[in-house]
C-alpha cells in the first residue's frame, strides 16, 4: 500500500497503519495546515487534540484517527451565552475537559453530524447528545463500554495509532435527544445554528449552519477526499443525498464556506453544485465511473466532483 509523507506533530497518539491512501490533495493541505497553522495549539488537559482557531469564536479539533482512516474533525462555537460542540470523536483523551478550558467553562450544547465511532464515540464524556432524531436508534445501540474493542489485537495492542487505552475515558450512559430537520439551538441572543438533514452517507446525517459566521459544518456529507453514499437504508441512497443537496443548493445564500468532518476545511460553497452534477450524472448512468475501490471486501464505484474529489457508491444503492 502506498504510504502518504508523515506529518510533524507532538500530538499524542502516533500512526501506526493507514488503512487506506488520502489522495495527493487532501494530503498536502493537511501537511501544510498542521505543520504551519500559526493558531495551532495543544492543550494539556487533552494531548490528543490540535486545537486552530478558524474564526474569532469556532474552533476546529482535529484528532488522529484510532482506526487507520481519515483524521476526524470537531467543531467548537463559542456563543453568547452557551457554547455548541459537533462530533465527539472516538473518546480517546479528555475532550470535556479541553472544551470547558477553551470556552472557560461555559454551559455547552453537544450534537453529532452522524453515529460512526470517529464522530461520536467521545459523547459519553457528556450528559446530553442531539442529532437528527433518525439516528437515534442507531446512536443508543452503541451505548456500550466495548465499543473501543475493534481498536486493539488479541495481545490489547492498538493495531491503528499508538495510543494508551488508559486515555480512553471510561464509559458512561449518556442522553441521546433527537430533533427533527430545521431545529435551531440557540446560543444566546440572536445567535442560532441549525441542524439540516442530509442523509446519504447514513439516515440521520446532519449538518449544522452557523448564521452568525455564515459557516456550514458539514460532516461527512461533503469531503475533499470521498463521500461515501452506501447502505440498505431508503435514506442511505443517491437519490436521497441528491435530493436534500438540491434544496441545500437553494440556501447557499445563507453561508459562504463549508468545514467538513475529514481533510480540507473552509472549502466555498461553490462546491455543492458541483455535487449534484456529479450526483446526476451517476443517477443517469451507474456505471459511468471514474475508477473502483476495494475496501472491506465491498467494491465502490467512484466519480469525480470537479473542485472537490469524489463520490463514492454502490450500484445497487442508488
Amino acid at each position: 500500500m502506498r504510504q502518504n509523507r508523515p506529518i510533524r506533530s507532538d500530538v499524542k497518539g502516533k500512526r501506526l497503519i493507514q488503512r487506506e491512501p488520502i489522495d495527493a490533495t487532501s494530503w498536502a493541505y493537511m501537511k501544510l495546515l498542521r505543520e504551519n497553522d500559526k493558531t495551532k495549539k495543544i492543550y494539556p488537559v487533552d494531548p490528543y487534540a490540535e486545537v486552530y482557531q478558524f474564526r474569532e469564536n469556532m474552533y476546529g479539533i482535529l484528532t488522529i484517527s484510532a482506526d487507520g482512516m481519515g483524521d476526524p474533525w470537531s467543531f467548537l462555537i463559542i456563543g453568547p451565552e452557551k457554547a455548541m460542540l459537533i462530533d465527539t470523536g472516538f473518546g480517546i483523551g479528555n475532550l470535556k475537559g479541553l472544551v470547558d478550558e477553551i470556552t472557560g467553562g461555559m454551559p455547552l450544547i453537544v450534537a453529532n453530524t452522524h453515529c460512526h465511532f470517529d464522530h461520536a464515540y467521545g459523547n459519553c464524556q457528556f450528559d446530553r447528545c442531539y442529532c437528527h432524531e433518525y439516528e437515534v436508534e442507531i446512536m443508543n445501540s452503541k451505548q456500550d463500554p466495548h465499543i473501543w474493542d475493534y481498536l486493539f489485537d488479541e495481545n490489547g495492542k492498538p493495531i491503528w495509532l499508538e495510543f494508551d487505552r488508559n486515555d480512553i475515558i471510561p464509559f458512561k450512559r449518556y442522553e441521546v435527544v433527537g430533533v427533527p430537520d430545521g431545529y435551531t439551538f440557540n446560543l444566546g441572543g440572536d445567535y442560532e445554528v441549525e441542524l439540516i438533514w442530509v442523509p446519504g452517507h447514513s439516515p440521520g446525517h446532519a449538518m449544522y449552519l452557523d448564521k452568525k459566521n455564515r459557516n456550514l459544518m458539514a460532516g461527512d456529507g461533503i469531503i475533499s477526499m470521498r463521500v461515501g453514499i452506501s447502505g440498505n437504508s431508503p435514506y442511505t441512497r443517491l437519490t436521497a443525498y441528491r435530493n436534500e443537496m438540491v434544496k441545500l443548493s437553494k440556501r447557499m445564500g445563507e453561508f459562504d464556506h463549508i468545514f467538513p468532518g475529514h481533510f480540507i476545511v473552509d472549502l466555498e460553497n461553490t462546491v455543492i453544485p458541483s455535487i449534484i452534477e456529479t450526483c446526476d450524472a451517476i443517477i443517469a448512468n451507474p456505471q459511468d465511473y471514474d475508477f473502483t475501490h476495494e475496501f472491506r471486501g465491498r467494491q465502490t464505484y467512484l466519480k469525480g466532483v470537479k473542485g472537490l474529489g469524489t463520490i463514492g457508491y454502490s450500484p445497487t444503492g442508488i
